[in-house]
């Protein structure tokens, strides 16, 4: 039987549905907050209504959390593999005992139990955000290794320190195999993610950053998982990026496709600096949710360039064009908007 943590978000919940078209036995873990019935809906966007009720019901559910041992415990019993996708996402510095939490004591309670109960194999989910930055314009690859001493993110230090957790796993006898996914775009999750990006440029924002980012498909993402579990492949770790797009370029294919303005005004850096200390002070005042922190700020000007020559060549995979991605993500978004 195969467990998969996070299951009820963006890679998970498509993950599921992977792993249960191939009739495989599925055991998925969830909090007691979490909404089931998203899963459910991004079954949808594959099969009819009928068809994604039975593939649902025949997950094993269980209420349990990453972080709380006892029912986790329970929730590795019959297991032989494990998808560990489950996440806590902020950038928000106020945010990083939570981070921490989640993200490094949560995967080393996976690993520790995956150990424990002799499992052939763990697949874990992390970012490209736990890799190094580019030297000269240099592509960035699996080898372009972390450092420390740069101003690294919160979220970016805590799955750093849960991929060392994994790596720490194998070195006592744990198969475990990492993907590094950039930016996912999917749908079923509109509110979060690359959903809120699909969410900001339908409403036909005029403004565009000078940076770029990795892009990839959330198919891709999912099938690279399968692929690299099924294969020989062990204790590695692969970049899972279709293509490097500037942000101008993702704002205006995502406004071609909703059909609204393009955007064609270049916002300087230190407006949204500005802004992100206004933001700073109304959130200390008001107690209010920060809308754009300094680290957002910073990727939005920030050139990405990574390589995934190395699945593609270990595994023989391919990656869908953005384009074709974006087309039909789009399409969705528009039906349910």
């Amino acid at each position: 039987m195969i467990l998969v943590t996070g299951g009820t978000g963006l890679v998970g919940s498509h993950l599921l549905y992977f792993l249960l078209k191939e009739n495989n036995n599925v055991r998925a873990i969830h909090r007691k907050s979490s909404n089931l019935q998203a899963v459910k809906n991004v079954f949808e966007y594959y099969v009819s209504i009928e068809e994604a009720e039975l593939l649902f019901n025949k997950i094993e559910w269980q209420e349990a959390d990453i972080t709380e041992i006892p029912a986790l415990t329970d929730a590795f019993k019959d297991i032989t593999q494990v998808y560990h996708a489950a996440a806590y996402i902020s950038f928000n510095p106020k945010h990083y005992n939570k981070l921490k939490k989640a993200n490094i004591e949560g995967t080393a309670n996976i690993v520790n139990l995956c150990l424990a109960h002799s499992i052939e194999k763990l697949c874990y989910v992390s970012s490209v955000a736990t890799l190094g930055s580019s030297i000269n314009g240099a592509k960035i690859t699996e080898e372009t290794h972390w450092n420390s001493e740069e101003k690294n993110n919160i979220y970016s230090i805590t799955k750093y320190g849960a991929e060392m957790e994994v790596w720490r796993g194998t070195q006592e006898g744990l198969n475990a195999v990492i993907v590094k996914p950039g930016v996912i775009l999917g749908e079923g999750f509109w509110n979060s993610g690359s959903g809120v990006i699909i969410k900001t440029a339908s409403k036909g924002i005029p403004f565009y950053t000078d940076g770029s980012m990795g892009l990839v498909d959330v198919k891709d993402v999912v099938n690279a998982m399968v692929t690299a579990m099924q294969s020989s492949e062990k204790n590695t770790s692969y970049i899972l990026v279709a293509e490097n797009v500037k942000y101008r370029l993702l704002l205006s294919e995502i406004a071609k496709n909703l059909n609204v303005k393009l955007p064609k005004k270049r916002a300087p850096k230190w407006v949204l600096l500005a802004f992100s200390k206004i933001d700073w002070f109304i959130s200390k005042i008001f107690r209010t949710k920060r809308i754009l922190l300094k680290a957002t700020v910073n990727s939005l000007y920030t050139d990405s360039n990574y390589s995934s020559l190395k699945i593609e060549k270990e595994l023989n995979f391919t990656f869908t064009p953005i384009e074709k991605t974006l087309k039909r993500v789009c399409k969705h978004y528009s039906i349910e908007s």
